[in-house]
């Protein structure tokens, strides 16, 4: 059987990941209490299998924090009964959060008269601070739309293969902030920069002239087998300790050519490694 327990920061889009679970197939369940989780699973899952064989769980700031303090404990627990489980956080930036919130008029689950928003979302954060510590999976909404975050959950998710560890290669812009699900990133603002080539500005890193231009520089193999040998070493090492996803964030500052040239090349480099490969160009979308 597999459990996907959903959290988060409200406003990130957890209903949207539930909903699209749901019509992968998952039995869906919003806003559990924690102190119930270790009962449904005992007393509900293991009982009827065939109907709780892929099931999602949401749990959100509504559960007091003391009721989340043992949530390792009883991770652990859930998981000594060949229950495969993994933790799906989703969070955005404070200032998207405000502004998705004003657009929608609707409150914040702990605000109220004597709280505002923005001590609502710091308050939420350290509620959670014990589940987003035993993510599995973590995943930004800051600069994607609901059709892009249904994708990404389906891609991130449903469609992995529980047998290899999931690597996603993401490219970025600096200017426009680090990625908060990356469990690593690499800069590639060193690299010659295609942006101050007026033929080539127009372009990106997936079109055919920038392609070339970076084939000619030998600065750009330099840091593509650098990477390349970090990732080759250490994702055994992150495979051993259980981990099922990580996330390799490639930036250069407009995220438009030398972070997506190199995303892209690693993809490529990697997708025989018996790995479920990942590619995302933020920017780009």
């Amino acid at each position: 059987m597999k459990l996907l327990i959903v959290s988060g920061l409200s406003g990130s889009g957890k209903s949207i990941a539930l909903d699209t679970l749901e019509d992968c197939g998952y039995y869906c369940i919003d806003n559990l209490p924690s102190v119930l989780l270790d009962r449904f699973v005992n007393q509900v899952m293991q009982k009827e299998p065939q109907l709780y064989a892929k099931t999602a769980i949401g749990i959100d700031a509504r559960n007091k924090s003391a009721e989340l303090t043992d949530f390792d404990k009883k991770l652990k627990l859930i998981r000594a009964l060949n229950i495969q489980c993994e933790i799906v956080y989703m969070q955005a930036e404070e200032d998207v959060l405000i502004k998705r919130y004003s657009q929608t008029r609707r409150p914040h689950p702990l605000s109220n008269n004597n709280i505002s928003l923005t001590e609502a979302i710091n308050k939420e954060k350290i509620i959670l601070q014990s589940v987003a510590n035993c993510a599995d999976i973590q995943i930004d909404t800051s600069r994607i739309h609901e059709h892009q975050l249904r994708k990404l959950i389906i891609s991130k998710i449903n469609q992995r293969d529980e047998r290899y560890l999931s690597l996603q290669f993401q490219s970025f812009g600096f200017k426009y902030g680090l990625p908060l699900d990356a469990d690593f990133v690499f800069d590639a603002r060193s690299l010659p920069n295609p942006y101050w080539v007026p033929h080539l500005r127009a372009f990106n890193g997936t079109d055919t002239e920038v392609i070339d231009f970076f084939k000619t520089e030998p600065y750009v193999d330099d840091l593509f087998q650098d990477i390349a040998v970090f990732i080759q070493r250490w994702t055994p090492r992150f495979k051993a300790d259980n981990r099922s996803y990580l996330t390799i964030a490639i930036g250069c500052t407009g995220g438009q050519h030398r972070s997506v040239y190199l995303t892209n090349l690693l993809a490529e480099h990697f997708k025989n490694k018996q790995l479920n490969i990942i590619v995302r160009h933020r920017e780009l979308h």
